[in-house]
């Protein structure tokens, strides 16, 4: 078992299963995503069998199950960022990068997110970059965006 793994579980009372959520968020917040090795070692630790907690952990969306790329992509879907050409911009964004939402690409350089609202309908259609915002963006915006952290000019 890894060491903070250990740490981690180490805060919880042995066996109590009503600490789940809890645990796989520290998990979570440690290593950025629940990798299979730390699933295994929670079910042996709360004695609850590896696929019923990821049953759980799959039903909250907050959970990953593979790591974040240096940069992480979060695209709004909101109702203002659909209208005003989301679904463009999240085309463009998986065909530069050649992955889906979910995913992160082979060098790590880059994972994307599509959520479901980030509450800036005025600047839509937007995408978080880290701690960046990108808004009022159109299609070709993005090869500039991708580039710019490629480069590292963010």
């Amino acid at each position: 078992m890894d060491d903070q793994t250990s740490v981690i579980l180490a805060r919880y009372p042995r066996g109590h299963r009503d600490c789940l959520i809890p645990i796989l968020q520290d998990i979570q917040d440690e290593f950025g995503y629940l990798s299979e090795p730390s699933v295994i070692e929670v079910g042996r630790y709360i004695d609850m069998p590896t696929g019923k907690i990821y049953g759980l952990a799959t039903f909250y969306n907050q959970f990953r199950f593979e790591p974040r790329g240096r940069y992480h992509i979060r695209l709004c879907q909101g109702t203002s960022c659909h209208v005003t050409g989301a679904a463009g911009i999240v085309s463009e964004l998986e065909k530069r990068l050649k992955i889906s939402s979910g995913q992160t690409t082979r060098d790590g350089m880059f994972s994307v997110e599509l959520v479901a609202c980030m509450g800036a309908c005025h600047l839509s259609p937007l995408i978080q970059v880290n701690e960046n915002y990108h808004t009022r963006l159109k299609q070709g915006d993005i090869k500039e965006i991708v580039d710019s952290y490629l480069e590292g000019d963010e």
